[in-house]
């Protein structure tokens, strides 16, 4: 009988700083690869509440033509950093790509710095709300040593030394600058189109249970009309019921990173596909 506990005593006896990237890859390849998948899904979601970040991806239009190209492509430089390891060859060529996009345009170190916060906590929190089991301290610790080392190589600034001053940062950040604005309603309303596309059910449906899982905040801050609670609900309710299943399957064997099938803008990646084909041209 294979053991579902074996990879949770493996990332306990490894050390969260030195062994980062290894528990990294553990946790979020094998353990929870559809549950980091969705948080970092609501995680870039959030960060659109923020008028400056949203703005520019109103300016650029990149979202409006082509947003599943643009969430294909963040997920997969994402990926490429946990699977082979940020100073990977693969992983170089990644942020060389992450570094061109990001340079091209004058983005406040503030906002880097606080989308770099949302992969770092929003997987944590999601985890702690419907993981089939908890995170361990080694798990939240690596996810915030790996991100900070992922931030200084994007050359971000003052990203703080302490797990729970950079959740501070987070926090705070988020109480300033959630304010409502029309871009940050018209990303919403496109992040929401595409995610209505990846599901049979009708639109109206599928956006309402989309927007049940967002907060107050978010709601205000990207004008949008919230749910029914009882909606919110039974979401959640559904959320914790597929944990309870998830807890019972035998462990993974291979990990569902770069080659997560559900990438639809490269096919079969990462075969015949490098970083450096990703992103805008």
């Amino acid at each position: 009988m294979p053991d579902r506990y074996a990879n949770r005593r493996l990332i306990t006896s490894l050390d969260p700083v030195r062994d980062h990237q290894r528990i990294m890859r553990l946790s979020s390849g094998y353990e929870f690869p559809w549950d980091y998948v969705r948080a970092l899904e609501f995680a870039l979601f959030k960060t659109y509440c923020v008028p400056s970040i949203s703005g520019l991806l109103a300016k650029t239009g990149e979202f409006e033509r082509r947003a599943q190209k643009r969430y294909d492509d963040t997920a997969l430089l994402m990926a490429e950093l946990v699977d082979h390891g940020y100073d990977s060859p693969r992983g170089k060529e990644a942020l060389r790509v992450v570094n061109r996009l990001h340079g091209r345009y004058g983005i406040a170190n503030d906002d880097m710095k606080y989308v770099l916060s949302t992969f770092v906590y929003e997987p944590i929190d999601w985890l702690a709300r419907y993981g089939w089991r908890p995170l361990t301290d080694q798990e939240r610790l690596a996810a915030f040593h790996f991100y900070r080392a992922v931030g200084a190589r994007m050359a971000i600034r003052d990203v703080p030394d302490g797990y729970e001053e950079f959740r501070s940062f987070k926090q705070a950040y988020e109480e300033r600058h959630f304010v409502y604005s029309d871009t940050n309603c018209r990303i919403g309303e496109y992040t929401v189109d595409l995610f209505c596309s990846w599901y049979p059910a009708p639109r109206a449906a599928t956006s309402r249970a989309v927007l049940a899982l967002l907060d107050d905040r978010m709601i205000k801050a990207f004008g949008f009309t919230a749910p029914p609670t009882w909606l919110g609900t039974v979401a959640r309710q559904a959320l914790r019921l597929r944990a309870r299943v998830v807890k019972h399957l035998p462990p993974r064997t291979t990990p569902r990173l770069t080659n997560d099938p559900r990438n639809r803008t490269y096919p079969g990646y990462p075969t015949g596909y490098q970083p450096s084909d990703l992103g805008a041209p």
